[in-house]
């Protein structure tokens, strides 16, 4: 039996991703990244699983790298920053019930996109916004850096062992085992490599998460999760 990160008895925190995870925005992404390919001339779909890889400025230089990088961020965040404004948005079941369970102060937000546009999707779809979000420009590093995690879990007053990190893509749960934190996986068919536990979807999660963040231990043994 082994058992994940955790002091019995210490407070506990939840540290949640955003996109893919609390917010449906595939849709969305892939769109933003698919006008920004045709102002350039290039395949959308190529340009999408790059982006699905790597950061901005990272496939800005593997796809356009004759383009002025600046000026394809420039080009990528207006396009963003109008989608906020007019484009669709879900947020994926059980985040309002569950966000709204928790106690203040008690999770956060860690992003690889910017904060106002997380509260412009959180204030469409109705979630709570924490008091403490971790963004692209609060951190030097992004994920799979533990940088983000950490930055959060400071902010919190928590330690790292006591924190539970919510994450639907393979960087960001490298980033929370880096970290030292319990990573769960969420919205994925399969279980990315690494978690601690994979939900197929977040609802699925909901009671579990609301037991980590009171204080319950949880065990792996053979594949499975037991309480203590």
């Amino acid at each position: 039996m082994i058992s994940e990160p955790g002091r019995p008895g210490a407070a506990r925190y939840v540290l949640f991703d955003v996109d893919g995870t609390l917010i449906d925005a595939v849709d969305n992404q892939r769109l933003v990244w698919r006008t920004w390919a045709e102002r350039y001339g290039l395949d959308p779909d190529e340009v999408y699983q790059v982006a699905l890889r790597t950061r901005p400025m990272e496939t800005f230089a593997q796809v356009a790298p004759g383009q002025d990088p600046q000026e394809c961020l420039a080009a990528l965040h207006e396009l963003e920053d109008q989608d906020v404004r007019t484009g669709s948005y879900a947020a994926f079941d059980g985040a309002s019930e569950l966000l709204n369970a928790l106690q203040p102060g008690s999770w956060a937000l860690v992003t690889s996109n910017y904060e106002h546009r997380v509260r412009g999707r959180f204030a469409r779809t109705a979630l709570p916004v924490p008091k403490v979000v971790v963004d692209a420009a609060a951190v030097t590093e992004g994920k799979p850096s533990p940088v983000p995690y950490l930055q959060a879990a400071a902010q919190l007053g928590a330690k790292p062992e006591d924190c539970l990190v919510i994450e639907d893509a393979p960087s960001g749960v490298e980033s929370g085992l880096r970290a030292g934190m319990t990573v769960w996986g969420v919205n994925t068919p399969a279980a990315i490599e690494g978690v601690h536990r994979h939900f197929g979807t977040l609802r699925e999660a909901v009671q579990d998460i609301l037991a980590f963040a009171s204080g319950v231990r949880f065990h792996r043994l053979e594949g499975s999760a037991t309480v203590e």
